[in-house]
């Protein structure tokens, strides 16, 4: 059995998916782009700014379900420049200690929803 995921404190899909999905006591979070869930205006001042807008939004799905970026096992990573890979991973660096930071890729891609420039995806599970 699975269990839709819903916070209005992360942007409402831009498809015909769920912001995530708990099954088998492991959350599926669905990629998120930096829409501001308040005002749906999309985050492109910088990429650290785009960055902390979409951890922002995982932060809020990972809350609804009552697990934290601690909890995170995998995270997948979609840009559309890799020369900002070092000013991403600064800001990504804040959310998980080091030693016990999820395993990820970050992969350059042609283009992201709405014109974005990062989205990513998490997959978390419960204790």
């Amino acid at each position: 059995m699975k269990k839709i995921i819903k916070t209005d404190k992360a942007p409402d899909p831009v498809g015909p998916y769920n912001q995530a999905i708990i099954h088998n006591d492991t959350l599926y979070a669905s990629g998120q782009i930096a829409l501001d869930p308040a005002t749906g205006v999309l985050i492109t001042d910088t990429i650290e700014a785009e960055t902390t807008q979409v951890m922002a939004n995982i932060s809020a799905i990972l809350e609804e379900a009552g697990l934290s970026f601690k909890d995170v096992v995998k995270a997948s990573v979609f840009v559309t420049d890799i020369n900002n890979f070092s000013r991403i991973n600064a800001v990504y660096a804040t959310y998980f200690d080091e030693a016990t930071a999820p395993a990820r890729e970050l992969v350059q891609v042609s283009a992201l929803p709405r014109g974005g420039n990062i989205e990513i995806s998490v997959i978390a599970a419960f204790d």
